[in-house]
């Protein structure tokens, strides 16, 4: 990454530090504004290679991974060990200067002079590893001996707010959550509007922390509320942890729909039946509809040295812009205008992509309703030594179309699977929102 002149980054934190503002939920009064971790966006991922002691050359990627063996003594044996922290601890915020540094904004920029959210992705995967790393940071030790991973993007909401690539942007996170070894991390994203920073998304991630060469789990620092809205954030965090185990015990790859659901594939299936036949194989499509197996799109990756993480793997905010922009695609194509992305959640990291992996994506429409598109990304790698695929991701994208979309019907069995999956994922979003002109999110 090519670093700005310190002293510019300085300035521009320093003009920025009296608009910024604790996060909700955290402990109002008790914070000095001048005394948290501002960031400018092009310090965070320097600052996570200063963590972690990782190379800045990828000649040099093999030696730097062979000294982090030596942090593994700094390994707490058990939580116990581990001394408690707040949510104020962890707190940091980031500028995104868009509007104080126009030379930034080329990056951030789509055709429509609006900004891309496959590069707000990325932000806020760095966001979230750093903000874990504040939390679990040991004073005594030079380097963590923590590798910490993104294991889940829970959810992001997005408010109706215009994402202008004219104004500046900020995002703030903290841990808001903890368990043995992983950590809920909540954000947010504001853009400034005159003179305040209005909300635009909030977002959950889950992260794991795992031992000093990534082979093991690792404990982290237990987490102690300190106000009523801060055990709220806890309790929550707890409720999300069960909703996200009874989400996964239901299924469709473990058990059968409900009977509701079996009654919506029978109907749609009934509604496909050609009437001059009478036949269970003579299917037509419905008006104003189109057969799932022709809404997909594909893409193909090579996964090259210069998009990996820290710790020498593929980065994950960068197999989640590649996906969204498939996503995105997919939805345009389908809906035949430009779709606005409205929420993002259930993103699995199942496996760690390599570098000089084959990455292979898979986008498909899988349901509609209104305006409404929900679509799911599928990724692979394959072995170059038997020809294998295997399950990296799966991505789940609700978009908004500004037109009324075709219904998607499923054909066979599986398609079926598919179109149930994606109307619990869109059935999970948090409020339905109404498209308007400002509600510009695009690529």
């Amino acid at each position: 990454m090519t670093g700005w002149p310190r002293s510019e980054i300085d300035r521009l934190c320093t003009l920025n530090k009296g608009l910024l503002t604790p996060a909700r939920g955290l402990t109002q009064g008790s914070q000095n504004p001048e005394k948290q971790n501002v960031f400018h966006i092009l310090e965070v991922r320097d600052k996570l290679r200063e963590i972690v002691g990782a190379s800045t050359n990828w000649r040099d990627h093999v030696k730097a991974m062979e000294e982090r063996k030596l942090l593994q003594s700094f390994l707490a044996k058990s939580q116990e060990g581990l001394p408690p922290r707040r949510m104020k601890d962890s707190y940091i915020e980031v500028l995104l200067p868009l509007g104080s540094q126009p030379e930034l904004r080329e990056k951030y920029l789509t055709v429509q002079n609006t900004v891309r959210f496959g590069r707000i992705l990325e932000d806020l995967d760095s966001l979230g590893v750093l903000v874990c790393y504040m939390h679990t940071r040991i004073h005594s030790a030079k380097m963590s001996p923590l590798s910490i991973v993104t294991a889940l993007v829970d959810k992001i909401d997005l408010c109706k707010k215009n994402l202008s690539p004219e104004q500046d942007i900020k995002f703030s996170g903290h841990v808001s959550w903890v368990g043995k070894t992983s950590m809920e991390v909540k954000m947010r994203m504001f853009q400034l509007h005159g003179n305040e920073f209005c909300p635009v998304l909030d977002a959950t991630f889950v992260m794991v922390a795992r031992d000093s060469e990534n082979k093991g789990p690792a404990f982290v620092n237990p987490l102690i509320p300190e106000s009523p809205e801060e055990e709220e954030l806890f309790r929550q965090g707890e409720l999300n942890k069960g909703r996200r185990v009874a989400f996964s015990s239901t299924s469709l790859l473990k058990m059968a729909p409900s009977a509701e659901e079996r009654t919506t594939i029978h109907e749609m299936f009934l509604s496909t039946l050609d009437p001059k036949t009478i036949s269970f194989r003579s299917r037509i499509l419905p008006p104003n509809a189109m057969w799932m197996e022709n809404s997909k799109l594909k893409s193909l990756e090579i996964c090259h040295p210069q998009e990996r993480n820290i710790f020498n793997r593929i980065f994950g905010g960068f197999l989640m812009r590649k996906a969204y922009e498939l996503g995105w695609a997919t939805a345009c194509n389908f809906g035949g205008s430009r779709p606005f992305v409205v929420a993002v959640d259930d993103i699995m990291f199942q496996k760690p992509v390599e570098v000089g992996s084959l990455l292979f994506l898979s986008s498909q429409v899988c349901f509609t309703q209104g305006n409404y598109i929900q679509v799911r990304v599928h990724s692979e790698v394959a072995s170059l030594q038997n020809k294998e695929h295997m399950t990296t991701n799966v991505f789940h994208f609700t978009f908004m179309s500004e037109k009324e979309v075709p219904l998607v019907c499923p054909r066979t069995y599986g398609e079926s699977m598919l179109y149930l999956d994606g109307q619990r994922h869109f059935n999970s979003m948090s409020l339905p929102v109404n498209l308007r002109k400002d509600f510009l999110v695009e690529p």
